[in-house]
């Protein structure tokens, strides 16, 4: 939100207290208090009918300083608060002297002036990071009497801002006004489904404003110069995230608001949808299935999307008898073909729903204030909507899910959960309505997650979501939403996959091919590649077929040839789930999470690294043409052998068949033997490609073997590459590849072994 006309004067109708200086300092249980009237005090006279800001500086981890700013400080607690997993022992230090006070936990410090205008510097190893200036902070009242808070806090010169959740438009927010506030607007608009208050600087810090309502972003637009994030009310809370680089942030980030929970092998294989709109039935779902296997495609998941239940009957989780009339069955018969299934699912209650009937006589769904069923037609006529604050609620819903378990639905498509409304209505447990609208997506995403993990295991457990917020990296997969279906909208879904992992999602999806209209066979091929070198891949559309055979059978063969590469990929993106569980590090990561200091790569946003070793450059042109980047050293390209120098651009065409896909220099890229399955034995015949490795360099592959990893250290030294083997009984191999990708060395051997073998000459 504005407050001002220009930098000097306000809009008309707004006031604001600013803290002036810091009358008082109160230091003790890990914190520390500042009193800062909004005045001079000059006498004692000065201190009276003078309003006073009351700043509170806080650490919840090691790394991480609390901020939280306050007028009135009598008003009762409002909740949902986020969830952050903070530790009781950090340690943290308080220096003081006649001019300025420093608070420290682990390497980030804050900076008090205490001798004259307000100023606090947020410092790591010596270095200011941000700022907040005399003119900053804010207690604004608007013309209607409404209470505001805002910071702002500074952007040095050459500094780029990322992240505030999955947004579609310009990839760096610099210049851009956000509000987080979850709405279902598609890929094509400036909403978001997944709206997060948590922004990167490449500078190598995060800010993270732990409000779930709407938070207003003004990111270099109300002041060029700073980020302004304002919240309604009498408070504002926020945490400052330290580096120093951006890889490091996101770690301390997803260890306070929770990392990404595990997600199964099989979940990245290929997923087939029946599209939205479009018609079906038992014969027409084993078609598909059927058409895949003959055509050699290999395939993981079968999705059922909405109509798989009656019309007018969303949500009552009953099959539509008319085309499924034996379920159980059905679903073994997948099952023998090696298949699990997905089922589409929203937390709306149509009113023909027996359901609705029984939820609202229980209290399961969301009432108004009058203490009525609040209802609407968008969507479902007469829909209801779960009131998940209710734990009863949260029983009631999950036990018609574990229904679908029983007979056989393996995974759940969390959609919807933005249309959440805030005027009006009452939560069970009396939650604000503006806190929930947001949370709302959290509440619905844990119930149904936490279900499977029961009935399941949590090695089992996984959604298709599309809603979420801070937290919501807990409960995976999301996916991008609505999309058309061409190049435009393609990128655009790859700048919201980028911004939402660099927002604390280690998993994330998109519609092949596109879900609005049918694709172009070029846009859908090309759609293919980037899906399936994606952290999780699903064709899916609105009123159209996706099974490629429907566009042409070059298609066939696209899909087949990136398919058995992901499946072949299983070893080393394996090693990337267990990093975004462990760290909080995307699979899919933007350049500058791994370059950040490469000028010219922190800001591409239409290719990125998948994981730390394999470049990924879509392509989006429908003659082929690709421009990527490449950072300083040897890229060689991953399907030809190719090799390319960097840095600098590149342009180049690509048949549909191929895209720009290079191997890190220095990197070994462990593939596996299996090619028509995700969830195999992932070091059993397992082959790491060796394309270039510097005389005197080591590379080090890991491998996860259940809660363990084997692994591999590779050391050349002059003529010879010795490789030895660690927590592993399997038979391996180490291949030497050249120009053209040919094996041109390679030895073999089982175990934790070693083995050493010439290096061929230049």
């Amino acid at each position: 939100m504005r407050f001002t006309d220009g930098y000097w004067q306000l809009l008309p109708g707004m006031t604001v207290l600013r803290p002036k200086v810091v009358e008082q300092v109160e230091v003790g249980d890990g914190r520390v208090r500042l009193h800062c009237p909004t005045g001079p005090l000059r006498h004692r006279g000065d201190t009276l009918n003078r309003p006073v800001v009351t700043v509170t500086l806080t650490s919840p981890a090691e790394g991480v300083l609390g901020v939280r700013i306050e007028h009135f400080t009598g008003l009762r607690p409002r909740h949902p608060e986020f969830e952050l997993v903070t530790d009781p022992e950090v340690a943290t230090s308080v220096e003081q002297d006649e001019q300025t006070l420093t608070f420290t936990s682990g390497p980030l410090s804050a900076r008090v002036g205490l001798g004259g205008e307000w100023g606090m510097d947020f410092l790591a190893d010596g270095r200011v990071l941000t700022s907040s200036t005399p003119r900053s902070i804010g207690l604004v009242t608007d013309g209607e009497g409404r209470h505001h808070v805002h910071e702002q806090l500074t952007i040095g010169v050459g500094e780029h801002l990322f992240g505030l959740g999955e947004r579609f438009g310009p990839f760096v927010r610099n210049g851009q006004s956000v509000d987080t506030w979850n709405a279902d607007g598609g890929t094509s608009s400036d909403q978001a489904y997944k709206n997060v208050p948590f922004y990167l600087s490449d500078r190598g810090y995060g800010v993270f404003v732990a409000h779930p309502e709407r938070v207003g972003f003004e990111v270099g637009t109300e002041v060029v110069s700073r980020t302004q994030f304002s919240v309604e009310g009498q408070h504002l809370q926020y945490y400052v995230v330290a580096g120093p680089t951006p890889a490091d942030v996101l770690r301390r980030y997803t260890r306070l608001t929770g990392r990404p929970a595990a997600v199964p092998d099989w979940s990245f294989g290929l997923w087939l949808s029946t599209s939205f709109t479009t018609e079906y039935d038992e014969a027409t779902v084993t078609s598909f299935i059927d058409g895949m296997r003959e055509r050699e495609l290999p395939l993981s998941v079968f999705h059922f999307d909405c109509f798989w239940m009656r019309q007018f009957h969303w949500c009552d989780f009953v099959w539509d008898p008319a085309t499924f009339p034996d379920p159980p069955g059905m679903l073994a018969r997948l099952r023998e073909k090696g298949l699990r299934v997905s089922a589409w699912i929203n937390p709306y209650i149509a009113q023909r729903s027996e359901l609705f009937a029984e939820g609202a006589e229980n209290g399961y769904l969301l009432r108004t204030t009058e203490g009525d069923v609040w209802q609407w037609d968008m969507w479902q006529a007469g829909m209801g909507l779960v009131d998940f604050t209710n734990p009863d609620a949260v029983e009631w819903y999950t036990s018609k899910l574990k229904t679908l378990l029983d007979q056989g639905v393996d995974a759940f498509k969390t959609d919807f959960g933005e249309r959440i409304p805030t005027e009006g209505v009452r939560w069970h447990d009396g939650s604000d309505p503006q806190r929930m609208h947001n949370w709302y997506a959290q509440l619905y995403n844990q119930a149904v997650h936490e279900l499977l993990e029961r009935q399941r295991g949590k090695d089992q457990a996984v959604l298709f979501a599309r809603s979420a917020t801070a937290g919501g990296q807990r409960f995976p997969v999301h996916w991008g939403g609505d999309c058309e279906s061409t190049f435009v909208s393609m990128a655009e879904s790859l700048r919201g996959g980028l911004s939402l992992g660099l927002s604390g999602f280690g998993y994330w999806s998109h519609d092949i091919g596109g879900f609005e209209g049918t694709p172009d066979p070029t846009v859908f091929k090309r759609w293919v590649a980037f899906g399936l070198l994606s952290s999780h891949s699903r064709l899916h559309g609105s009123s159209s077929y996706r099974v490629p055979w429907a566009f042409d059978e070059e298609a066939v063969d696209v899909t087949r040839r990136f398919t058995r590469l992901k499946m072949s990929l299983m070893p080393y993106l394996s090693r990337l789930a267990r990093e975004a569980q462990t760290d909080g590090l995307p699979m899919m990561r933007a350049m500058v999470l791994q370059y950040p200091h490469d000028k010219a790569a922190v800001t591409v946003d239409t290719q990125y690294m998948l994981g730390d070793d394999v470049l990924v450059a879509p392509v989006f042109d429908a003659d082929g043409w690709a421009d990527y980047y490449l950072p300083a050293g040897t890229w060689t390209h991953l399907l030809t052998g190719e090799k390319r120098q960097g840095p600098g651009w590149h342009r180049e065409q690509y048949g549909n068949d191929s895209l720009p896909v290079f191997v890190r220099p220095g990197a070994v890229l462990p593939r596996g033997a299996v090619l028509d399955r995700p969830d195999y034995d992932h070091v059993d015949g397992l082959t790491l490609e060796v394309r270039e490795l510097a005389d005197g360099e080591q590379a080090v592959v890991d491998v996860p073997t259940g809660e363990d990893a084997a692994r591999w250290v590779l050391t050349r030294t002059g003529g010879a590459l010795t490789v030895t083997a660690r927590g592993t009984q399997q038979p391996w191999r180490v291949v030497v590849l050249g120009a053209g990708g040919e094996p041109v060395a390679e030895a073999s051997a089982t175990g934790a072994a070693a083995t050493t073998l010439t290096w061929p000459p230049a």
